[in-house]
């Protein structure tokens, strides 16, 4: 929404080992074409002319690098059991990295959700105000990284996610299904926010199937209740 992921999970749904191996490579030519040595996140969009049932026909474009972990690095975490900000801390300290990419091995599924102070009714418009609750979901399984505080406040000077909340499961639809939990099991009052919407969209067949794209909200979404003005 608004040109901003929504959502982040991994491993991405119809992604086959080849390619997986194919953007790796180019990943690690690209920071290698500028000599990078640090942490850093490449960013490539996938096209699927024949859907997810020919992944042999899956091509990906450059989009862009950034020097640095990103909002979605603990659903790697979840599904490798490595702890990435600290590989970047040992990387900094002009360590070596303790695993090779042939150690790194892939388990279960993870899902993430950026909870945002905003309006899905009025095209997802930030929002500002004082937190008058704020009380986190504690179940197994659940990551909640966040810095909000008890009678805290969502200010205009800073950018309006509230918190990053993450599923852990042995399947994706477990990791949906415990993830829409957490969110039901959240408490937010004071400010407008996107939490029933992110439980409608984990909970919605499409997505449920993996047959998602960035068009997925306008296409199959947009009827929703959670996206209709207040």
């Amino acid at each position: 929404r608004r040109h901003q992921k929504v959502l982040e999970e991994a491993p991405a749904p119809g992604m086959t080992e080849e390619l997986r191996a194919r953007m790796g490579a180019a990943a690690v030519e690209a920071a290698r074409a500028v000599n990078y040595v640090d942490a850093g996140t490449v960013e490539f969009i996938v096209e699927q002319p024949g859907g997810y049932e020919h992944p042999e026909q899956m091509k990906f474009y450059f989009m862009e690098m950034n020097t640095r972990l990103q909002v979605e690095h603990p659903v790697s975490e979840a599904i490798t059991g490595q702890d990435l900000v600290e590989w970047q801390l040992r990387v900094a300290n002009g360590e070596l990295l303790p695993l090779q990419q042939h150690e790194i091995t892939l388990s279960g599924a993870a899902i993430e959700v950026r909870l945002y102070a905003e309006d899905p009714g009025a095209n997802f418009l930030p929002q500002t105000g004082k937190v008058l609750r704020w009380q986190p979901a504690n179940i197994p399984g659940v990551r909640i990284d966040h810095g909000m505080r008890e009678a805290g406040e969502v200010s205009p000077h800073y950018d309006p996610m509230v918190a990053k909340v993450i599923a852990y499961g042995k399947t994706r639809t477990d990791a949906a299904r415990l993830l829409a939990r957490a969110l039901d099991d959240t408490v937010l009052l004071g400010v407008n926010h996107n939490k029933q919407f992110l439980t409608n969209l984990l909970r919605h067949p499409v997505f449920i199937s993996g047959d998602t794209s960035t068009a997925f909200i306008e296409q199959h979404f947009s009827d929703d209740i959670s996206l209709k003005p207040a």
